[in-house]
């Protein structure tokens, strides 16, 4: 087994800091030591993640004329923009993220990427339903390798009282993707086809992947915080057991599904409520969605992070409340949304319980690793995103359409608008409560 030192500690072999004896021209270009480097990294990871989101969401801003050509009801749509891919995501996550906690994390992210890319290419060469489906279940197999790697990287480049705003930044990757997903998913549509949106967004991911490979430098495990790594990375089962040993973990879980389940569902279907219930066009309301549910999301994704992280210097069960308090306030907003009769209001509306709605992600990542030691945090991450995706990913969006069918019957073309005011009332209070559960055990649960 390996002893892994942290750079604060550095052995002969290794450089002394610049401050001391050694100066900047001789320490290596890509080196944690060099100021900016953690950044650097930082800000590549978060293109990554940014280019697993524009693959993600292009589907959501095309599935209309996708619907139109091939022929698919809303059930349909709901299981290729989410069960179908979740289920893949999240069975193929966790085994990935136990590779993670023994190897290389940058090469991972790489390998995934390279895939993920790929595939969203192929998309836009399927010809029928079945075709697209498989080809957005080898979207789902790529991105499972992206997140967990990534936190764990991150959480070994930042100490734990700075944790909440660096996953929080690294978190607007998916806000940043959504903006230009949606951008340029709706005027490459408008102009040369969903097909060609396919390919537009799918082949320059394969170019970060390169970036990624040969500018990132793997941190050291326990960097952020001195610690010396023993090497042992705890088996699936036994970190499995650790976590469904503490409620934090159990009511953080079920918290961060029901929070995506209602941001996954709007996110999914809110496009598809204004092109037919406000007869705007794809290229409208793609520009709309993209400044509106990607800049206020970013916005909502740091902010969160970073008042995590004050109030959680006082006491750690603000990294769950403030969720918590934020997706509460958020709720009825979010019914607003669909019952303002003139489209733009309604889209200026959604700003505000967009943004409070993503003050979770960054919160309860690091709340996640406060639990966990240095080799459980990929491991961690992704049975975190398994409950998240699952019931997020997965059911939200299915969950909407199929309820939409069951209403279009009764009410035509406004089942849509009820379908997404009957879930978007009852995920997030139930979110609320699990988070708040979770907040109570998590002093004493913390490590």
């Amino acid at each position: 087994m390996s002893q892994v030192e942290s750079p604060q500690k550095p052995d002969k072999a290794s450089a002394e800091p610049e401050s001391e004896s050694v100066g900047t021209d001789k320490i290596p270009l890509f080196d944690y030591r060099r100021s900016g480097y953690k950044t650097y990294v930082m800000v590549v990871l978060t293109l990554v993640y940014a280019f697993n989101y524009i693959d993600r969401q292009i589907l959501v801003i095309l599935q209309e004329p996708i619907k139109a050509e091939l022929g698919l009801s809303d059930t349909q749509l709901g299981l290729l923009t989410g069960f179908a891919f979740a289920i893949f995501y999240v069975v193929c996550g966790i085994p990935v993220a136990r590779w993670a906690e023994s190897s290389s994390r940058r090469n991972i992210i790489t390998i995934a990427i390279t895939i993920w890319s790929g595939m969203t290419a192929i998309s836009g060469l399927a010809q029928n339903y079945t075709q697209l489906l498989l080809a957005r279940i080898g979207v789902g197999i790529g991105e499972s390798g992206g997140s967990p790697p990534a936190h764990s990287m991150i959480s070994d480049m930042y100490p734990p009282e700075q944790r909440a705003t660096a996953l929080a930044f690294y978190s607007t990757g998916v806000n940043v993707g959504v903006l230009i997903g949606f951008l340029l998913g709706a005027w490459i549509q408008a102009v040369f086809g969903w097909r060609m949106a396919f390919l537009a967004v799918g082949l320059p991911g394969i170019a970060v992947a390169l970036l990624l490979r040969f500018t990132v430098v793997e941190p050291k495990r326990g960097m952020s915080e001195d610690i010396v790594d023993t090497g042992d990375a705890p088996s699936i089962k036994a970190t499995m057991k650790h976590l469904w040993g503490k409620l934090t973990f159990v009511h953080l879980s079920l918290a961060c599904g029901l929070q995506a389940f209602t941001g996954y569902g709007a996110g999914t279907w809110t496009p598809s409520f204004f092109i037919r219930s406000h007869d705007m066009s794809v290229a409208e309301i793609g520009t709309w969605m993209a400044f509106v549910q990607g800049g206020s999301g970013i916005v909502g994704t740091i902010f969160g992070g970073i008042l995590a992280d004050r109030m959680g210097r006082k006491n750690r069960r603000w990294y769950l409340l403030v969720p918590c308090i934020a997706g509460l306030i958020a709720m009825p907003m979010m019914i607003s949304v669909y019952m303002i009769p003139n489209p733009q209001q309604a889209l200026i509306v959604k700003i505000f319980p967009t943004l409070l709605y993503y003050t979770y992600i960054g919160a309860s990542l690091a709340a996640a690793h406060s639990l966990v030691g240095l080799r459980m945090r990929a491991l961690t991450s992704a049975i975190l995103l398994f409950m998240l995706n699952i019931i997020g990913m997965g059911l939200g969006p299915l969950g909407i359409g199929m309820l939409s069918d069951l209403l279009e019957p009764s009410y035509g073309i406004d089942s849509l608008r009820y379908s997404l005011i009957i879930l978007g009332t009852i995920a997030p209070l139930w979110a609320g409560f699990h988070f708040w559960r979770a907040s109570v055990h998590i002093e004493r649960e913390a490590l």
